[in-house]
């Protein structure tokens, strides 16, 4: 179907026909022998008619009121968008509010009636994605992304240049590459764009600069899957290689733009979203579209497939009976997106193999991305890490681009990417750091000058603690090279039950960062069946203690450890307890580089 929803007879443009008139129209279907029973036949039979036509009148009363429904919360959601995109905040969580509040008080069955649970459910996940970036951005290492070409399309129009489709038709006997490359009037316009317009030919010079750093990977994921390893340039189409990239209209995310709903293989919660994850995101889009082309046997279709959806495909093909990307193009079957979609890839694709043509030789791709995997079943901070590793948050933040936190999450195995060659020094520095203590202490190696009191101040820590812990001499005084570990006081937490009263602007995402918990947490705590929270309320932030637990409710706080339910005051007495339990041995009070 097309983008607009498609709408029956008896709702197209207002309201539907009247009762008298669906009789009129059963009857004018009657074949002529059986007219005049319709009309003049018994009690019985014009009863059933009537009673068919007003169930008639009924469901497209309903289809009416559901498409009302849907056109005004998406109304709702696209002005917080818009919002949101002002960096107005405050309105864009009222406008979706507003959205969520008019599905919930509609009194219709959002459960059961399929159209509106998917609405709803598409609703929360966009939403929830738009708060999970917005969170991820605001720790300040996140890198400021450029929009991609597709998401400017209506901007770009096309002047016909016979001149020009003649010669990128003549350098194509030339080029090889694994797709099956087309030239025409479209392909060429897009040429022509991204060597002229100067944002999208900085776009593309962006795109090849970057694509270094994946190039190796990308590759080796399309040829481990079977499919054309010049599909890696359709990443310059969905995000210019850029792994953070999120579609704010629509919630698409990661360098291959994939949606926060459907079964891709992507995990997501309130720590990591896989669909920013690089390597884990390639292999679910090799996999799709491997899976897509075997569905369309072309890999243009297969393409708008990916962009558009395979089931609006698979109906416009069906309906027109061309399965034939170019002529679904001239025929305006195709939205505007997916219409310069193909086109710009392919151009992508012809250029990268032509860049002397095309004024690219200048171009060099950024250095391949490498990292050391540690696998964390535990809480660190990304501070501590980089401490760790001798490197920088910002660097860490990099390599790990699906962490939503600037933390690993507790309990649930996390591949951590630390700078190559680091794992061993990694390990062992981590060792000295008691596991309940990673996600606030944190690790220095003393520079020269330097004073116990500087590193704590800097820190925030104490330098009474710090020499405690490390075991250090009033008459051993620190010297450059010098490896310590600094206690740093964590957020507060509490024994048993802890509530928190919510906050104007408190989502559930910012209220599960601050006490570090998960968002699903909050749900199953709090009994909570959306994720709309409003200020006032008050939630449990850690595992409420409730007596005579059913057998199902206990199965599932048993299921996982809590993490919160230790204190850590930042006294000495609590990292003397730590270190005399040996979970923290060392081998010497301090360990000295020379």
């Amino acid at each position: 179907m097309s983008r607009r929803e498609n709408t029956s007879l008896f709702h197209r443009g207002g309201p539907g026909l009247g009762l008298a008139a669906l009789v009129l129209v059963a009857a004018a279907a009657t074949p002529r022998a059986q007219a005049k029973t319709f009309l003049g036949g018994t009690p019985q039979s014009v009863s059933q008619t009537v009673q068919d036509a007003a169930q008639q009148q009924a469901a497209a009363d309903y289809a009416q009121k559901v498409q009302d429904l849907i056109n005004k919360t998406e109304a709702s959601y696209h002005a917080g968008v818009d919002d949101y995109n002002a960096n107005k905040l405050d309105a864009a969580r009222m406008d979706f509010d507003s959205a969520v509040d008019g599905m919930l008080s509609s009194g219709m069955d959002l459960k059961n009636d399929p159209q509106l649970a998917d609405e709803f459910d598409q609703l929360l996940s966009r939403i929830n994605s738009l708060e999970l970036v917005a969170l991820k951005q605001g720790n300040g290492f996140s890198p400021k992304v450029e929009e991609a070409p597709v998401d400017a399309a209506n901007d770009v129009t096309f002047a016909p240049d016979a001149a020009l489709v003649s010669r990128v038709t003549a350098e194509l006997k030339t080029t090889t590459s694994d797709l099956p490359l087309v030239n025409n009037e479209y392909v060429s316009g897009w040429i022509d764009a991204f060597a002229n317009k100067p944002t999208l030919h900085a776009h593309l010079v962006h795109s090849l600069e970057r694509a270094g750093k994946y190039k190796a990977m990308i590759q080796k994921i399309l040829a481990d899957n079977g499919v054309p390893q010049d599909l890696i340039y359709q990443a310059i189409t969905e995000s210019g290689f850029q792994p953070q990239v999120l579609n704010r209209r629509s919630g698409a995310g990661g360098m291959w733009q994939f949606m926060p709903f459907g079964n891709y293989g992507l995990a997501r919660n309130g720590y990591f979203d896989e669909r920013f994850d690089p390597v884990k995101s390639t292999i679910a889009y090799a996999k799709y579209m491997k899976y897509l082309y075997s569905q369309f046997g072309d890999w243009y279709l297969a393409m708008a497939a990916y962009d558009w959806g395979p089931g609006r495909v698979q109906h416009v093909v069906a309906r027109t009976g061309y399965a034939d990307y170019w002529e679904l193009y001239r025929r305006a079957d195709l939205p505007a997106e997916t219409k310069a979609y193909i086109p710009s890839v392919i151009a992508a694709v012809i250029m990268a193999h032509n860049p002397q043509q095309y004024g690219l030789t200048d171009v060099t791709p950024d250095p391949a991305v490498t990292f050391d995997t540690v696998t964390t079943d535990y809480a660190i901070d990304l501070r501590l890490v980089a401490d760790l590793t001798g490197s920088t948050v910002a660097d860490i933040v990099a390599l790990n681009p699906a962490l939503l936190r600037l933390s690993t999450p507790n309990d649930i195995p996390y591949d951590l990417h630390i700078p190559s060659g680091t794992l061993q020094e990694y390990k062992d520095r981590l060792q000295n750091i008691p596991e309940e203590h990673r996600a606030s202490w944190r690790f220095h190696v003393v520079k020269a000058g330097e004073t116990l009191d500087q590193i704590a101040d800097t820190m925030h820590s104490h330098a009474s603690e710090i020499a405690e812990f490390n075991e250090l001499k009033p008459a051993q005084p620190i010297e450059e090279g010098d490896e310590l570990v600094v206690p740093v006081a964590a957020s507060p937490t509490f024994r048993g039950s802890q509530r928190y009263t919510l906050r104007r602007n408190d989502t559930l995402v910012t209220v599960a960062d601050r006490f570090g918990v998960t968002v699903e947490q909050l749900r199953e705590w709090n009994h909570l069946k959306s994720s709309r929270v409003a200020p006032g309320h008050s939630l449990y932030v850690s595992e409420p203690i409730r007596l005579a637990p059913t057998s199902r409710a206990a199965r599932g706080r048993h299921s996982r450890r809590s993490s919160h339910t230790s204190v850590h005051s930042g006294s000495s007495k609590d990292h003397t307890s730590a270190k005399r339990s040996g979970a923290a041995k060392r081998s010497s009070g301090k360990k000295r580089a020379r």
